[in-house]
């Protein structure tokens, strides 16, 4: 047995053993987790760890760090015990509360709780594309801000995936993506243990894994046997020495190693191993130690706090000198990484919106985003674009737009291909690496594809961007299967997620304003195919768009009835108001709902004063996101079923979504508010 004075050549063994027993420990008093993985895993984290991943434990925020992503993220105590071994803010009564209500050890890695968590991960898959976005990043960023001589954008992405993630579809999105664009510093660690929660997975996964890699440009170091720490040292060297192609590394794992009647078994995946079984592992294993209890040698030995200070010390020095050589560089550096916007920011946003609006068009608000990000790229170099073989049609390239390859480093834009989520994942990668603000675009419809990464950006308070044109039935001819009808009412669901659906050029450029602003949460975009009419505002009224709903146009007195709507849905009561000039009507264009309800009691009131019972609203889409607004005495015109394939004009006509069943509803509304 070792002891506090004397570290033997099985001294990798025993750190490794720390990380089996607190996974174990961990997850026997919560009753509840994954000590499988963890355990299967403990020798190729100490290797990485111990001797390759450069990081800061008193610093997890510093800029250069080794991003490391641990996508199969049910182990999180294999992550949670590197962390509090190597000497984060992350105590050893945090680990006695996994799984429980607010500790920093929750039951998967959540970004924002746990010092040194990178990304939140769970949903299998995710945190590999997720990843795969922070490697596209520093690759950017190193190409924008290294200088010959200054190399201080310089660091390698690691991942850890299981056979999970590999099966996940999002797998192969990211990982072909990746090989397209030869990302040479991420490598990821294959955790091939041959068990998923059903069991052995040969009776649904048998892959030839290192065939798939190789096929989408990997190199791919393959039969590394996952409990040798020299051949796994020898594996993470040789993809650290490939630097024009990522690479993945296949391990070949024991599940639950050291449980002598549960390794290698089905039963050790996602449940705990037993009070008998537990201690049959200290036997197997030779650990002395009660549960939670580290000897101090052990501590010692993992501590990476030196090394980090070390480590970040440097890299400071390095960059004093670099702002010294090019200090504008360095102030941009410095800029993009604390997400600050330019500091005339406020008086950029109202020339920009005096402008769109002094140069009124009628044009769709697609076309009305591309207006906006030609008046926003040329001020944030962060914008980082893209769409999913659909950027002609969802517009979101820009004059100054410039393709990302595996060849040209420098660019701020990237063709996704037909791959929304994971699109949608890597975007979230971009946003949590920092220095960033991606945008990506598709079909409102096929925002289901990417409806998890959507959700994940939200739940980690990412403030990715999602452009979603196309946006209803006025999609037309394509007809059902392209047709969005319940989407932007289910956007609207996802908590924290802000949701903007203008009427016209002028509320385009107030979404994509407020987008821009965003540090803590996402926006999804919804624009139009067709071409939507200018709608003329006071500058009272252009200054009150932000705050997400507001009157468009008002009555003298008290209104009769009070009309809302969205995007192209806006003209119609517009229009409906002209034709009924004997009524006293207020139309309310509420482009996004959630900014609308933030607003305060008081202006919430004024816009729509609960006196006025009688309200229509308007959209061409389900009608559960205007309940709140109508009450039980108003009334909604909106579409309750899928959509048709006809020409645009004919499929609103079809379905109501048009001025004279506008006209109806209020009549018929008021007739009832008489009786």
């Amino acid at each position: 047995m070792l002891n506090d004075t004397s570290m033997t050549k099985n001294s990798r063994r025993v750190k490794a053993n720390a990380i089996r027993a607190l996974s174990m420990d961990a997850v026997q008093r919560a009753n509840s987790g994954h000590p499988g993985a963890p355990m299967g895993m403990a020798d190729i984290a100490e290797v990485l760890w111990s001797d390759f991943l450069i990081h800061n434990p008193k610093n997890p925020q510093w800029v250069n760090r080794d991003r490391f992503v641990l996508s199969n993220g049910h182990g999180s105590m294999l992550l949670y015990s590197l962390l509090h071994l190597t000497g984060y803010d992350l105590d050893i009564d945090e680990i006695k509360c996994f799984r429980q209500l607010h500790s920093k050890t929750p039951g998967h890695p959540e970004y924002g709780y746990t010092p040194g968590v990178e990304v939140t991960t769970g949903p299998l898959g995710q945190g590999l594309c997720n990843a795969i976005g922070m490697a596209i990043a520093e690759r950017i960023l190193a190409s924008t801000f290294n200088q010959k001589e200054f190399n201080i954008v310089d660091h390698h992405t690691y991942v850890f995936v299981g056979d999970g993630c590999l099966m996940e579809g999002i797998s192969h999105e990211g990982c072909s993506l990746a090989g397209t664009l030869g990302l040479g510093k991420l490598i990821v660690i294959y955790d091939d243990n041959g068990i998923s929660i059903d069991g052995e997975v040969e009776g649904w996964f048998t892959d030839n894994t290192p065939a798939r890699f190789q096929s989408y440009g990997w190199h791919v170091v393959s039969d590394v046997d996952g409990h040798d720490p020299d051949a796994v040292s020898k594996a993470i060297q040789a993809a650290k020495d490939q630097t024009q192609k990522p690479s993945i590394i296949c391990c070949k794992t024991v599940i639950g190693f050291g449980s002598p009647n549960k390794s290698g078994k089905g039963s050790s995946h996602g449940a705990p191993l037993g009070d008998t079984e537990v201690e049959l592992v200290r036997e197997e294993l030779g650990w002395e130690y009660p549960p939670f209890e580290i000897p101090k040698y052990i501590y010692e030995a993992w501590n990476a706090c030196e090394a980090g200070r070390q480590a970040e010390s440097d890299w400071n020095s390095k960059f004093t000198k670099y702002r010294e050589a090019y200090p504008d560089l360095a102030l941009e550096y410095i800029r993009r990484q604390n997400r600050e916007l330019p500091s005339n920011w406020p008086e950029l946003c109202e020339f920009m919106l005096a402008e769109v609006d002094r140069n009124a068009e009628n044009v769709a608000t697609r076309k009305a985003s591309q207006i906006a990000l030609e008046a926003l790229g040329p001020i944030l170099p962060e914008l980082i674009g893209g769409s999913a073989d659909l950027t002609g049609s969802n517009l979101t390239q820009w004059s100054g737009s410039k393709t990302i390859t595996k060849s040209d480093q420098e660019g701020n834009y990237i063709f996704y291909g037909v791959r929304e989520f994971g699109m949608a994942a890597v975007m979230n990668g971009l946003a949590l690496y920092g220095a960033f603000k991606p945008y990506g675009g598709t079909f409102l419809m096929f925002s289901e594809y990417a409806r998890n990464a959507l959700r994940m950006a939200a739940l980690m308070k990412q403030p990715s961007i999602f452009v979603f044109t196309h946006d209803s039935i006025g999609l037309g001819e394509d007809g059902p299967t392209h047709q969005a009808v319940e989407q932007t009412a289910t956007l609207r669901m996802i908590p924290r997620m802000s949701v903007w659906r203008p009427c016209d050029a002028v509320e385009s450029m107030v979404a994509w304003q407020q987008a821009c602003e965003s540090k803590e949460r996402p926006f999804s975009l919804i624009f139009s195919r067709q071409s939507l009419p200018h709608q003329v505002r006071t500058s009272k009224q252009l200054s009150l768009i932000k705050k997400g709903g507001y009157i468009l146009r008002d009555c003298q007195g008290e209104p009769d009835v009070i009309l809302l709507a969205t995007g192209s849905e806006v003209q119609l009561v517009i229009g409906a108001a002209d034709e009924m000039p004997n009524i006293n009507i207020r139309v309310v264009s509420m482009p996004s709902m959630d900014r609308f309800s933030e607003q305060s009691a008081k202006y919430r009131e004024s816009v729509l004063p609960s006196s006025v019972r009688c309200r229509v609203a308007v959209e061409a889409g389900v009608r559960v996101s205007w309940t709140e607004y109508v009450g039980l005495d108003g009334t909604i015109v909106s579409i309750e079923t899928f959509g048709e394939s006809a020409p645009a004009n004919d499929v609103f006509e079809h379905f109501g979504i048009t001025m004279d069943a506008v006209i109806k509803a209020i009549k018929q509304l008021l007739t009832k508010h008489q009786e």
